[in-house]
């Protein structure tokens, strides 16, 4: 790992050069991008300001990882801040110089910036509450973990058509999506792995194509090194909107693609060289006292809990994240997990810490509807179309405005493009920016997914429904809470009964 860090760190000449002349204007937007993503950068709409994504493998964030992200939002004065649906943390509204400082620095706080974006492997997932959510298989975080290290150490390696995702699960939740990601673990309760791959949303989404199951965990970075080489062996170099794994699905047929990797596994182990055994971390602390509440999640551990804090769009201010590191730093075992829909949870806390969390994070989500994803959308994203953060707030604020009771409304996903940034496609409601022409004139519009899910057993990508104007939507989401509440059941048990009735209101709003 020392060796790879140091490799980082002498590549970041050739991105301080690449910045400095993007953003003095001596280097075209198209150019940058291809050299500044790899990074984990990217410039924001205009092109006056810029971007830089900080990986945090796994989801975890210790305390010297918060303490690095607080001290230079804080140094920088950075006021937005975003938790992605990757699990990871992006600043933004940043000078050419302040990303080659965040670049440099984030090393130092052992954050690796490099491969955040680009053609690359991103940003490892696994399942925030790993090692302490009642009723998981085991805590894969030491195996992401042990992933993340083996691709960050093929970047210089290797050339994909595109990015690859990878992600970890062990409870039925699969909050990380794994059974739709680019390559997919899940935990058993023998200890081995089931394994998917060639998985995706966006465009032409699929579902992961189950190849393995009861995977020693020892021989995990073989899986990996067959997906690696056989997206590099039959990716598609020639048409960038078809490079994404999934499209070996439709390329080789079901089949084929079996094939194709069952061929680079059984290379991979003859070459061998890739066994590993990792160390299990388990909590060692000492629960005390006990509280309950909204926000409190009981651990496995006895008397021990995790505090989960949604802030509002999943941006949090600088101010609440200096609160809550301050009041962490003296917990012993603490720590912050970032989950795929913008939550943060503080883990392995006593009763009385976490009433202390609860004091320090009390500016989030009120309710379940309060958690919905957004992406940070086309008013700072190049590649947006609609603002999604703008619609999350209007939603949020029509639902108070009508005095909606938790419950009545589902969490929804919102991406400001069809790229599914906010995973619109797994959301019970979901919206993807675009536009509507009438009379030949373009109107602001998302279209309307129905009915997605990313649970165990029950994946399923929503259905289409039609196109509603953006400025209709909060009005349309108020509609559907009130019919709910008529009901006295939450969404999630109304939805399966009344998805005709559903179906009828949307249609008054589609157009």
């Amino acid at each position: 790992m020392n060796d790879m860090m140091a490799a980082f760190r002498a590549d970041l000449a050739g991105f301080d050069e690449a910045t400095r002349d993007f953003y003095t204007g001596n280097m075209s937007k198209q150019e940058y991008k291809g050299i500044s993503g790899g990074f984990g950068s990217y410039s924001e709409k205009g092109g006056q300001k810029g971007m830089i994504r900080l990986r945090m493998t796994a989801g975890r964030v210790t305390k010297e990882k918060l303490a690095f992200v607080v001290e230079t939002a804080e140094r920088l004065n950075i006021e937005l801040l975003k938790l992605t649906t990757c699990e990871t943390i992006q600043l933004h509204h940043l000078t050419g110089r302040q990303i080659l400082d965040v670049a440099a620095k984030a090393l130092d706080a052992g954050i690796v910036c490099r491969g955040g974006g680009g053609d690359h492997p991103r940003n490892v997932m696994a399942p925030p509450l790993s090692g302490v959510l009642p009723g998981e298989s085991f805590d894969v975080i030491p195996y992401a973990e042990m992933t993340a290290d083996y691709l960050l150490s093929l970047l210089y390696h290797i050339h994909m058509p595109r990015k690859l995702k990878v992600g970890f699960a062990n409870h039925e939740s699969n909050t990380a999506h794994v059974t739709m990601r680019d390559l997919g673990f899940v935990a058993e309760a023998d200890g081995g792995f089931s394994v998917y791959i060639a998985g995706g949303m966006g465009p032409n989404p699929r579902m992961g194509l189950k190849v393995a199951e009861h995977v020693p965990s020892s021989e995990l970075l073989y899986y990996v090194k067959a997906m690696v080489d056989t997206f590099l062996a039959h990716g598609n170099y020639e048409q960038r909107a078809k490079a994404r794994t999934r499209y070996m699905q439709e390329a080789l047929g079901e089949e084929g693609l079996r094939q194709a990797y069952n061929q680079a596994l059984e290379a991979a182990k003859a070459a061998g060289g890739l066994d590993r055994q990792v160390e299990a971390r388990p909590v060692t602390k000492q629960g005390e006292g006990s509280i309950s509440g909204r926000r409190i999640i009981a651990q496995k551990q006895p008397g021990l809990f995790a505090v989960s804090y949604h802030p509002l769009g999943g941006t949090p201010s600088r101010q609440t994240l200096r609160a809550l590191l301050d009041t962490i730093q003296p917990m012993e075992q603490v720590e912050v997990r970032l989950g795929a829909d913008g939550t943060m949870y503080v883990i392995n806390c006593t009763a009385a810490e976490a009433e202390k969390v609860l004091a320090a994070t009390d500016d989030g989500a009120r309710t379940r509807f309060e958690h919905s994803v957004a992406c940070i959308g086309a008013s700072v994203c190049q590649q947006g179309v609609r603002d999604s953060q703008a619609l999350y707030h209007a939603c949020v604020q029509a639902a108070r405005e009508a005095n909606l009771p938790d419950g009545a409304l589902p969490v929804i996903h919102i991406s400001g493009c069809p790229s599914s940034c906010g995973t619109h496609q797994v959301g019970a409601l979901g919206f993807h920016g675009g536009v509507k022409l009438v009379d030949k004139k373009p109107h602001p519009a998302f279209t309307l997914h129905v009915n997605g899910s990313a649970r165990m057993g029950q994946e399923r990508f929503g259905e289409s429904w039609g196109v509603i104007f953006e400025e209709r939507i909060p009005e349309f989401l108020v509609a559907v809470g009130r019919k709910v509440v008529d009901t006295g059941l939450s969404f999630e048990e109304w939805l399966p009964e009344h998805e005709a009735e559903l179906r009828t209101l949307a249609a008054e709003y589609l157009v």
